[in-house]
């Protein structure tokens, strides 16, 4: 495994400010975001396709500083009900892609989306329920006539320009959320479809991330190190589907942290040797969210926590059998 990070928290610093800063403080490969939520304030995909000697100057940076890109991000909703929603993030999509082929990079992330109740819709509709049978109809619109559509599209888009991995973050609020939403796309689309396991998502849902990860193996693309704080008196009163602002860290039933902070050192311990144990040997990208903490000082906290415990080598063959 090597560790990465993924530089939305360094918003403040150029490209290759960041660079320099994560190279000091020992890390060599980072997760660059190119479009939807992330942004593009580190690179903007249209700046260099189809244009050369930009894709050479950008090797040439990554270079300088020792650097390599484990992954292109751009987390969007390209089933949204608004075409305009849709298309730029479809567009940031596949601008992605065709950055990822020129930059030699075979994993592109993103979210699944989530598609609204009708094609006359405005806003994404997320079904949480069976009952009243209506939600259960949406669902089976939603997916068939929307979903593995889209992402069957995509999965040829990116085969065709040579990423092997689209990992889909699981998230709530998008139609892919769990692992058997994961699986079920994948199983439809297709071996391109894999997971970005981030287990922050999972914990406020009440899933076993460690579980998750057993039963996702092969499955796994990308990996995201963030943490989730559990209120227990706040969701022993109100639960854990949480709307207030994520500012409002003294009423919420649930808060992201920084790696370490919501659960123990032993849990990620045993997290990373599940990955391991699963035959994920990729980036493990640190992506810092914690509202109590600066950018640099939850970014550093966690690259020290990510030295430790961190699974870099093969054991190769058992030396002592």
């Amino acid at each position: 495994m090597k560790l990465s990070v993924l530089t939305v928290v360094l918003y403040h610093k150029t490209l290759e400010e960041s660079l320099q800063y994560l190279n000091n403080l020992g890390v060599h490969s980072i997760e660059l975001p190119t479009g939807g939520n992330p942004g593009k304030t580190h690179c903007d995909p249209k700046d260099y396709l189809g244009k050369p000697e930009k894709i050479q100057e950008l090797k040439s940076l990554f270079q300088k500083y020792d650097m390599s890109i484990c992954a292109l991000s751009t987390h969007g909703n390209g089933i949204h009900p608004n075409p305009q929603i849709a298309r730029e993030a479809k567009e940031d999509l596949e601008n992605s892609i065709l950055l990822a082929e020129q930059l030699g990079v075979d994993t592109v992330i993103t979210f699944s989306g989530c598609a609204g109740d009708s094609d006359t819709a405005t806003h994404s509709n997320w079904v949480t329920c069976a009952w009243p049978t209506e939600y259960a109809e949406l669902l089976k619109w939603q997916w068939e006539e929307k979903l593995i559509p889209f992402w069957k599209e995509e999965a040829a888009f990116a085969q065709k320009h040579g990423v092997r991995k689209i990992a889909l973050e699981l998230h709530p609020g998008f139609m892919v959320y769990n692992t058997e939403t994961l699986l079920r796309l994948r199983a439809a689309v297709g071996d391109t479809i894999g997971a970005n396991f981030d287990p922050s998502h999972l914990y406020w849902q009440g899933m076993d991330p460690i579980a998750a990860a057993r039963a996702l193996r092969g499955a796994i693309y990308h990996v995201h190190a963030k943490d989730t704080k559990i209120d227990e008196q706040n969701t022993k009163v109100n639960g854990v589907l949480d709307t207030k602002s994520l500012a409002d860290i003294q009423n919420r039933s649930w808060i992201f942290r920084t790696v370490g902070y919501g659960h123990s050192e032993g849990w990620w311990r045993d997290f990373i040797s599940e990955l391991k144990i699963g035959g994920y040997d990729g980036a493990v990208s640190i992506e810092h969210e914690d509202a109590l903490m600066s950018p640099e000082e939850g970014l550093e906290k966690a690259i020290r926590f990510f030295f430790v415990f961190l699974i870099c080598d093969s054991a190769e063959e058992l030396w002592w059998v």
